[in-house]
């Protein structure tokens, strides 16, 4: 039986190193693993960052205080070039890439009417043209910029539109960086975009050159972790603007590919380096670069640019800088998620690149990785496949550690002493798979412990949480105690009347229906629920298990429960039943949480003020006529959100005012519109508490008028009208109190 045993545990061994094994080979690809692997890179990306404040390249930022001095985007084009040659005349700079595309001409309607005059039928009044000559130059703002841009080492941005059926040809395409010959052609799998939006052609043809700024390469996750540093459009090669700006730096010498051939398997090109002058950038197959961050956002100098049109910066800043013309203003859109931030300026992006060229810090993975990953999982494989089963569970442990901690070490060497990142992933998850498959037998009984943990709070959370907590016996305290915690109250609208016109039968169905995937939702998100109340239910977070995250996670469960109530419509009714709303709320901040009772019946549950604002704020969501509302803690605790403001409000019970929110989208999710919307939201905000009634009025009508059914605008314009009656108090702080629970 024994021998049996040892060949099945072989088998299973032999299987699972075949898994991995196909899975390096891409016939079998395992989503996971590549996930796993892009959080490793990130992790020893994070771990090994230079930290060092940057001398070469600067950015010019067109931030809020650009916007609020200069203001909305886009300039006109005189202005840009007043910065561009204050850049160049006053500052002495040695480049500038615009991270920005000019596509449209800078023309006013008047002045275009004018011209036209001009050209029509005052082409022969004299006293017209002379007048017209005087300022025609100041109505050609393109032809300024275009003057400003001349003989200077001035770069464009270019966007490539992606290969996906569509194409769009908008602008001047700049010189391509080579022409690839017939030996090449076809052989380099670069990308081959369809299009493209370039810059004006008066533009175009007076800057220095020009680069791509747009990337196809982005990973699934949408992480931006490698770009390209070429792309082939109509058989010739165009340059990135980051590449760009690094080889102007030194003089604008040639590109020359280094690559490796296949012809004994395949007639194509491996691309391995991209030479510019005595510098080699390694890249991958595509030309794709690993982005070198040197860390976090504004490690590079940013420097406003009103500062620059004004002339107020010192010149040791930018004198002979390289400058990047880009945005850091979120209004703008220009942010990327990162290894490092999740909304991360994506001009910086192109700042780390030219830095890491210039300093020959980028890192390699050259395709022969993936030779090497699939010989060292084989070894693996084998070894502890038939090495594991002869060992005791000490010795298993051992070895499995040892080898474990040798694939760290001699990775994180590889990575920084000879700038390579070989894959991690892979051997290292084999070898705890492999460890775990052939000590199983002897590790998983179930302890006393973990079934009394089961029986004490099976009744509050997932099965999966027990499991957990019976890891972690220190960490439970059924006894009273203060924790910062966050709690949910979910209750549905019209219950009375909705329950007055059901069978008892059936109304029991009905909030088995919604309580159920309410209750998932939550112990999904590792909620422990209170209690229910009828059609109302408790949750809360942060007990007994300690949860870092528990504000995110009761925010997370909160919008899936409201979208999960949408998605019930239907279903509710194809049965007949009525259509289910719920209100919720969530709040965050010191409970006391623990065992409370009597002695004939105990149940672990939360008190406290903050508990109690929770159910205020949902008591309130009826008020507002919106799904969910939230405290300002919570706001504070989970940044990943976006929210509105509704209000400053004193609840039953308190005298300080709180400002509560209604949590939108994430950030990721969050478009123009939206943002456009909530800007135009805050501005009438503003007026409303600094009592300019007419401009709050215009704005909250004008916000009113877009979107009718949002109650919380129609709320403002009804207190408007009342306070010009009735005004505020002296010493009004903006809140309003709510009288009822």
């Amino acid at each position: 039986m024994k021998e049996i045993q040892r060949y099945i545990r072989y088998a299973l061994g032999l299987a699972l190193t075949l898994m991995f094994l196909l899975h390096v080979g891409g016939k079998y690809p395992l989503t996971a693993l590549t996930v796993i692997e892009n959080l490793a890179y990130d992790a020893r990306l994070k771990f090994t960052l230079p930290n060092k404040k940057d001398n070469q390249v600067v950015i010019i930022d067109i931030d809020e205080k650009s916007l609020s001095e200069i203001g909305r985007w886009p300039w006109n084009r005189d202005v840009m070039a007043g910065i561009n040659d204050s850049l160049f005349d006053h500052y002495k700079i040695k480049e500038i890439g615009y991270d920005i595309v000019f596509a449209e001409e800078d023309l006013d309607e008047g002045g275009r009417l004018l011209e036209e005059m001009s050209k029509g039928p005052l082409k022969h009044n004299n006293n017209f043209q002379k007048e017209y000559q005087k300022v025609r130059n100041s109505l050609h703002r393109d032809e300024m910029f275009a003057k400003s841009l001349g003989n200077r080492k001035t770069i464009m941005g270019v966007i490539f539109t992606p290969d996906n059926g569509t194409s769009n040809f908008i602008g001047s395409l700049p010189e391509p960086i080579a022409r690839l010959d017939a030996n090449m052609k076809g052989r380099i799998p670069f990308y081959s975009p369809s299009g493209y939006t370039s810059n004006l052609k008066i533009l175009q043809d007076n800057a220095y050159t020009g680069g791509f700024f747009d990337n196809p390469a982005l990973d699934d996750d949408g992480v931006f972790r490698r770009v390209p540093l070429l792309q082939e459009y109509n058989g010739q090669l165009h340059e990135s603007l980051a590449m760009s700006l690094a080889r102007a730096a030194i003089g604008s010498p040639p590109i020359e590919l280094i690559v490796e051939s296949d012809t004994e398997h395949s007639n194509d090109l491996f691309l391995e380096w991209i030479k510019i002058g005595d510098r080699r950038i390694p890249v991958d197959e595509s030309g794709n670069v690993l982005v070198p961050y040197i860390g976090p956002q504004k490690s590079f100098d940013y420097i406003s640019a009103s500062d620059v049109l004004n002339k107020t910066v010192d010149m040791n800043r930018l004198k002979d800088k390289i400058a990047l013309f880009g945005t850091s203003a979120p209004g703008l859109l220009d942010l990327r998620t990162t290894p490092l931030e999740a909304a991360y300026p994506g001009v910086e992006i192109h700042a780390n690149i030219i830095q890491g060229i210039l300093d020959e810090r980028i890192m390699h993975k050259p395709g022969y990785t993936k030779g090497f990953e699939f010989l060292l999982l084989v070894a693996l494989g084998l070894l502890l496949t038939f090495l594991l089963p002869w060992l005791s569970a000490t010795w298993g442990v051992v070895v499995s550690l040892f080898i474990t901690g040798l694939l760290l070490s001699s990775n994180l060497f590889a990575w920084t002493q000879f700038q390579m990142v070989l894959p991690i992933t892979t051997p290292v998850l084999l070898t705890v798979v492999l460890f775990t498959l052939q000590m199983i037998y002897g590790f998983f009984i179930e302890s006393r412990s973990k079934r009394h943990l089961a029986h004490l709070f099976g009744q509050y959370i997932p099965p999966e949480l027990v499991n957990e907590m019976s890891k972690k016996m220190e960490e439970i305290n059924m006894d009273g105690e203060i924790k910062n915690m966050s709690v949910l109250f979910s209750d549905v609208r019209n219950f009375t009347t909705i329950s007055e016109n059901m069978e008892p039968k059936e109304l029991t169905e009905l909030m088995n229906g919604f309580l159920t995937p309410i209750t998932t939702i939550i112990h999904n998100q590792r909620g422990t629920i209170d209690k229910y109340m009828g059609d109302a239910v408790m949750a809360f977070w942060g007990a007994p298990l300690d949860d870092p995250k528990h504000a995110l996670h009761a925010m997370n469960a909160a919008m899936l429960m409201t979208e999960r109530m949408h998605n019930l419509r239907q279903e509710f009714a194809a049965r007949g039943w009525p259509e289910i709303k719920i209100g919720v709320g969530v709040n965050t901040g010191d409970m006391n949480v623990g065992n409370k009772g009597s002695e004939f019946r105990v149940d672990y549950t939360i008190l406290g003020d903050a508990v109690n604002l929770g159910s205020r704020l949902e008591g309130l969501t009826k008020v507002y006529g919106v799904d969910i509302i939230v405290g300002e803690a919570t706001r504070h605790e989970v940044p990943e959100y976006e929210y509105r403001e509704l209000d400053l409000v004193k609840v039953k019970g308190k005298d300080e005012p709180v400002a509560i929110y209604e949590p939108i989208d994430l950030l990721e999710n969050i478009d123009k519109s939206v943002r456009q919307d909530l800007k135009r939201y805050n501005l009438a905000l503003k007026f409303y508490r600094s009592q300019h009634w007419d401009d709050a009025e215009r704005e909250f009508f004008a916000l009113s008028s877009v979107d009718k059914e949002r109650k919380i605008f129609q709320i403002y314009l009804d207190r408007i009208m009342e306070f010009r009656k009735n005004p505020p108090p002296e010493n009004w702080d903006g809140s309003f109190t709510h009288t009822s629970k």
